[in-house]
């Protein structure tokens, strides 16, 4: 990882004594360095950047690997049996529950828990010059508007949203990821796009958003697990427990994702 390291917390050098103390090593029998991949849905790339470097530094001899994708592209990646350089996966994060129930009916992973929650938003160049006031406005003539294909799961929440709100949408562009949403506003090919809240967090600067009305809006879910037959189950699960703790959490809550309702979250 080359995320800059940031500034760690008590409980991040409990876990790394407790990790050692509990057989987990960062270093393999050769010495060298452990490797933990982790595929994560592309919404959470900034968040898991810096929670992969927090989590290298509570850990060292652990480097993390990320592979990060849309949800359906890192399923069927894992269905393929695909690895990330030479290893395979270790632990995922998807952005809905039904892709990582895929998994678990495959008998691939762990049980999985929810570690994060998300809302979506309006994303729209600087100053909204297309002057787009809610949901309703996406289905006005002569809008170019992009949405995540329907076969994420940013699009099947896009999906339910506007069918919420009664809106049609006429010949919008439909993206692979929510991430490709936000980068075809951010090049000006766009005048209106459907993502998550943390995608305009996090390209603060080069769009605005336009909230979406509590009665139309949706809640995201994101589920994570540890694979089955990983060869760094150690690793694997203390990468989950660091994720659901709470210096976790505060960085994913940084972020703009909500917390996990319901759920008692860890340390």
């Amino acid at each position: 990882m080359t995320a800059p390291a940031r500034p760690l917390r008590r409980w991040a050098a409990l876990a790394t004594a407790a990790l050692v103390a509990g057989g987990c090593g960062g270093e393999g029998h050769d010495g060298r360095a452990t490797r933990l991949t982790v595929f994560a849905a592309a919404s959470l790339t900034e968040a898991f950047e810096v929670l992969a470097s927090d989590f290298e530094a509570a850990h060292p001899g652990i480097d993390v690997d990320l592979h990060l994708a849309g949800t359906p592209t890192l399923v069927f990646q894992l269905q393929q049996g695909a690895t990330a350089g030479s290893l395979p996966a270790d632990v995922v994060a998807t952005a809905d529950d039904a892709s990582m129930q895929e998994l678990v009916e495959a008998g691939m992973v762990a049980p999985p828990v929810v570690f994060a929650r998300n809302r979506l938003a309006i994303a729209v160049p600087p100053g909204n010059p297309g002057g787009v006031g809610g949901v309703g406005d996406l289905g006005r003539p002569g809008l170019r508007v992009a949405l995540a294909d329907p076969a994420v799961p940013a699009g099947r929440y896009t999906a339910e949203v506007l069918a919420r709100a009664g809106v049609e949408v006429p010949r919008p562009s439909r993206e692979p990821s929510v991430k490709a949403v936000a980068t075809r506003i951010e090049l000006g090919e766009a005048d209106a796009g459907v993502v998550y809240a943390t995608d305009v967090r996090a390209a603060r600067g080069r769009l605005d958003a336009v909230h979406i009305l509590a009665d139309d809006d949706v809640v995201a879910r994101y589920p994570m697990a540890t694979m089955v037959g990983t060869e760094r189950p150690e690793a694997a699960e203390a990468f989950v427990a660091f994720v659901r703790s709470a210096p976790g959490q505060e960085v994913l809550a940084g972020a703009g994702f909500l917390p996990p309702a319901g759920e008692p979250v860890a340390g």
